[in-house]
């Protein structure tokens, strides 16, 4: 069959095919007057936020760059979505506006603002971004029953006293939780206990701590607290064996994984910290449902899985915040203004939140008010055209918005960052990649990041620091050229044979580069937390629908559903012919296509798979349901482990110029039925596409294609083949 002659893991049609594991999130409300609603009758709610960025110089010391963004994702979060009062929460931070986050300080506030105000039923959090490391466990019985000789702790902004840590220990914090009166206690801990240093183009939040002891300050505190809490250091350990000491706890990684300080472009933050505060803003979630929604969330790239100990099933926060989804909220006015916080938006597509995005304003009652455009972002704050009118009275910090359309611009590029391990052959490479339209080169720099505003891929030969990092087999020897993640994973398929020049290298991989930016540009269109179609998208085996391995759906389908979201496996077994359930619950007829995203970077239709097409064969009649790769056309069936993903896309509108490219390529492929592989003209394709989904906008310095959510949905499913 033409087109699909690779070895791959994904079978189709008698074929075979892999996707790729691009992953996607499966992934406010009110502000003062409807956090006060919220509040009534409710027990009070105490916050205290910890992100250090800038640590002492030289020693085991690095900065970071995204902890204060945690917080203030965290302050955000707390405030607009569950109703927090703003005095209420307590900000230590490295920034110049803030307490500093010393050894002292964190204790002192830990006391003053959470043990001595919390009451029984009171709702407390403590959220610390920054570094963590390991000490020596003293407590033989601790030792024995956790089975580890280190005791993991948070790494303050202050220097360590001399020949000591100054470090705040696990059993440090253990003892502090014990004292609060109430058992509503949520630990969020984005910082890590192995590796260090740089990564890729992110930061890992640990440092070593083998060459220090806890400092004789940090021992006596212990004892101070044993004494107050008349506690004995056997029953200590007995509870430290027993689990957490109340609430529940939710840490960015495993005990032995690293955490991301990652570069997201336009904005630094925690990996951990973002995803979740990300998810939380759309769904409605138990702890135990969100860290697996985050799991699933998080790219490989980062190579971290989150957990949760405790009291998992109990709401996170134990708040149950309301079922609706938002994606912004006014937080400043200003004249006739308004700042807008975008914790709500996946990073993926934050691009697409520039001059000229809207959104819809609702009020508490969640009624539409109007509509606001976007004038200007930076990073996660957005700042709207001047209000007008009744619009600008009736509005008020807290007010929840909602994507009404947003700007993909015409040129979008991908970015490659060019590593120093390329050395003098990097002007070649700026050379050669200068025939490939729509990439960004971009040289390493010195320092810890080596690409401070982001890159996609990096072009880099396998040097043996690399090699350290990848698993699995079949690995690029030392010396080889080819492609890696921003978090140094290596892009599969992409590496060449030793003695390559790198010239030669961008030419071989220029297929592979054009399709990752057909790619890039087609994920720019994801939606399913803003799009106004009610539409679901299932994987399942076949003949057993109701086991459904993974799903995605617009707000509108969730907006009925109480509680949390059921966790879905994303594990797809080997061998065993699976399929897309695709149901329509709007109004209108919609059309729709399906696009799976190879591992050798090719995209390759699976819906429509008759040849020749029209419109009317991608027609989903109002209230109907399809399924894809139930038939003898199309039989999908997963052959080798591997990660995968598919995009669907829903129309209002027929997708027409899309259907006359897709046509042309079935011919070339000699097809009337069965999967077409894009190949030739990725981009182009997906342009067509774009241009079927949106309109064009024009100003005097840039062209934009405007996408709305009352137009079209594009969901992602992602699965892992085991």
């Amino acid at each position: 069959m033409s087109g699909i002659q690779r070895r791959h893991f994904l079978q189709i049609a008698g074929s075979s095919l892999a996707t790729v594991g691009l992953s996607h999130i499966d992934i406010i409300t009110q502000g003062d007057r409807y956090g006060k609603i919220l509040a009534k009758n409710t027990p009070r709610k105490l916050a205290l936020l910890v992100g250090i960025n800038q640590y002492p110089e030289g020693g085991r010391f690095t900065n970071l760059s995204g902890c204060v963004t945690d917080v203030d994702l965290q302050q955000q979060l707390l405030i607009h979505r569950f109703g927090f009062n703003p005095k209420d929460i307590v900000r230590l931070t490295s920034s110049k506006n803030d307490q500093q986050p010393t050894r002292d300080n964190i204790i002192t506030a830990f006391e003053e603002h959470l043990i001595k105000q919390a009451k029984l039923g009171d709702i407390v959090v403590f959220h610390f971004s920054g570094h963590g490391s390991r000490l020596p466990e003293y407590d033989r019985a601790v030792r024995n029953c956790l089975k580890r000789a280190k005791n993991s702790t948070l790494v303050p902004a202050d220097l360590n006293p001399e020949g000591w840590a100054n470090d705040i220990m696990g059993r440090t914090l253990f003892l502090l939780v014990s004292a609060l009166n109430t058992e509503n206690v949520t630990l969020v801990l984005d910082s890590c206990y192995s590796g260090g240093g740089t990564r890729g183009n992110f930061r890992v939040r640990s440092i070593t701590g083998h060459r220090f002891r806890p400092s004789p300050q940090e021992l006596e505190y212990q004892q101070q607290w044993l004494r107050r809490l008349q506690l004995s250091p056997t029953q200590l350990a007995s509870r430290r064996c027993a689990g957490v000491a109340k609430g529940v706890v939710m840490a960015s990684a495993q005990a032995n994984q690293l955490a991301a300080d990652a570069d997201f472009s336009s904005f630094h933050a925690g990996a951990f910290t973002y995803y979740l505060t990300l998810y939380l803003w759309q769904q409605t979630a138990t702890v135990s449902s969100a860290i697996a929604q985050v799991s699933n969330a998080l790219p490989p790239q980062y190579s971290q899985g989150p957990l949760a100990d405790g009291n998992v099933n109990e709401p996170v926060y134990f708040l149950q915040q309301p079922a609706f989804s938002t994606d912004a909220v006014i937080t400043k006015l200003k004249g006739n203004q308004a700042t807008v916080w975008l914790g709500g938006v996946n990073q993926q597509i934050l691009p697409t939140f520039d001059s000229g995005a809207t959104f819809t304003i609702f009020n508490h009652d969640g009624e539409a008010m109007g509509e606001v455009e976007l004038a200007s972002r930076q990073g996660l704050i957005g700042e709207t055209v001047p209000l007008q009118g009744q619009l600008r009275s009736s509005l008020q910090p807290g007010s929840r918005l909602q994507v009404s359309s947003r700007v993909i611009p015409a040129d979008l590029k991908l970015s490659i960052g060019l590593d120093p391990s390329l050395a003098s052959e990097g002007e070649l490479a700026k050379e050669a990649f200068s025939a490939i339209r729509r990439l960004e080169v971009v040289t390493a720099q010195s320092g810890d990041i080596p690409y401070p505003g982001g890159v996609s891929y990096i072009l880099s030969r396998m040097t043996t620091d690399y090699l350290s990092y990848q698993q699995g087999s079949d690995l690029p020897d030392v010396g080889n050229i080819g492609l890696f993640t921003q978090g140094l994973e290596v892009v599969p398929s992409s590496f060449g044979q030793a003695g390559e020049t790198v010239s030669a290298a961008v030419k071989r991989l220029e297929a592979k580069l054009k399709s990752l930016l057909a790619i890039h540009i087609l994920k720019k269109t994801l939606n399913s937390n803003s799009s106004q179609l009610d539409v679901e998208v299932s994987l399942n085996l076949v003949g057993r629908q109701e086991e459904i391995i993974a799903k995605a759906s617009t707000s509108t389908s969730r907006s009925n559903s109480q509680g949390a979201p059921p966790v879905y496996p994303h594990i797809l077994p080997l061998k065993q012919l699976f399929q897309f359930k695709v149901q329509n619950h709007d109004s209108s007829n919609l059309y729709f296509t399906i696009i799976l995203i190879d591992s050798e970077g090719e995209l390759v239709v699976v819906f429509p798979y008759h040849w020749p097409v029209s419109n009317e064969d991608m027609e989903l009649k109002a209230g109907q349901t399809l399924l894809v790769g139930d038939s003898e056309q199309l039989k999908l069936q997963a052959i080798a482990s591997g990660s995968g993903e598919a995009l669907v896309i829903l129309s209002r509108s027929p997708l027409t110029k899309a259907v006359k490219l897709l046509q042309s390529l079935a011919q070339e492929q000699n097809r009337s039925s069965g999967p077409v592989v894009i190949e030739r003209s990725p981009v182009d394709v997906v342009g067509s596409l774009l241009d079927d989904l949106s309109d064009y906008r024009s100003s005097d310095t840039v062209t934009v294609q405007r996408v709305s959510a009352a137009e079209i949905a594009t969901l992602s499913i992602t699965f892992e083949v085991s």
